[in-house]
């Protein structure tokens, strides 16, 4: 029995990288019965079934560090989130719950906006302020122009990293960029809705010459908050924890409560009005996802 690491999973089939061999698998009836799937990212043991055609079956999935559910990938440490400048524009809201859902996951983040050579009306200062503030590394990157890929690859260096973002804000050609040897299909931009089309359909990961792995993940545009409950949100704004830890009341929600520092960090600038805005949009929008999904 051999230990490898699952690099690709298509259609039941799952492609686990064993002492620089990808061998295809099939998992065990086993893991049905049990109801768990084999994740791309999962640490198993793999019986070869036929050296020649290179052919296993996965035995054993050894115990996930972590465990995303969009993309359904295992054993990340951290995420690189893609926002385009422009064409499409970021949309800062979609990028707070992408950090919210990071952090609930325990991931490390660093955030990077791409298409630096678009940058007309972005502002970006303002927004990497807003970011470094709350404590993530930011970046601005070109593929075309190689602006900021020098230093993305060093944050990538000797881990498994999630790319993620929106479709069309350039995750494949940063990591084109990055390694050409991937040669990643890229996406277009439709003219009429400024928005990308899907061009990877599956989660895969991809080895850096540097050690790194990385996981190539389908794009998305929307993400659902009902896996966060309302009292734990503050909890992954990082840029709340000591002055939360300051707050009159140990359970204060940071809205309405008296004596939270919170706020009072809000108006003496120690935390940026956008992140705070962003903190009340989501919690609002929890709770009243909630309130709807009581209804049924």
């Amino acid at each position: 029995m051999d230990y490898g690491i699952i690099f690709k999973g298509i259609g039941g089939f799952y492609y686990v990288k064993y002492n620089q061999t990808v061998y295809e698998c099939k998992a065990r009836g086993k893991f049905k019965n049990q109801k768990v799937t084999p994740l791309v990212g999962d640490y198993v043991k793999i019986s070869i079934l036929d050296e020649e055609e290179k052919l296993g079956v996965i035995e054993e999935i050894l115990e996930r560090r972590t465990e995303l559910l969009r993309p359904s990938v295992a054993n990340v440490e951290q995420a690189i989130i893609v926002f385009s400048i422009k064409n499409p524009l970021p949309n800062m809201i979609l990028l707070d719950k992408m950090l919210v859902l990071a952090e609930h996951s325990g991931l490390e983040v660093i955030i990077c906006f791409n298409k630096s050579d678009l940058d007309v009306d972005f502002d970006y200062d303002k927004y990497e302020h807003i970011y470094r503030s709350a404590g993530y590394p930011v970046l601005k990157t070109c593929a075309i122009q190689g602006d900021g890929i020098e230093e993305l690859s060093q944050y990538l260096e000797g881990k498994i990293t999630v790319f993620s973002g929106p479709s069309g804000v350039g995750k494949s050609s940063l990591l084109n960029a990055i390694h050409e040897g991937f040669s990643l299909q890229t996406g277009e931009i439709s003219e009429k809705i400024k928005r990308g089309k899907h061009t990877t359909r599956h989660s895969e990961l991809l080895e850096l010459n540097n050690g790194g792995i990385v996981v190539d993940t389908p794009g998305f545009t929307s993400l659902s908050m009902m896996e966060i409950e309302p009292e734990e949100l503050k909890v992954y704004f990082p840029e709340f924890r000591e002055a939360g830890d300051n707050c009159r009341f140990d359970n204060c929600m940071h809205v309405n409560e008296p004596g939270c520092e919170v706020k009072e960090a809000v108006e003496s600038g120690g935390i940026t009005r956008e992140r705070y805005d962003a903190y009340q949009y989501i919690l609002t929008e929890i709770n009243d996802q909630r309130r709807k999904s009581k209804r049924w």
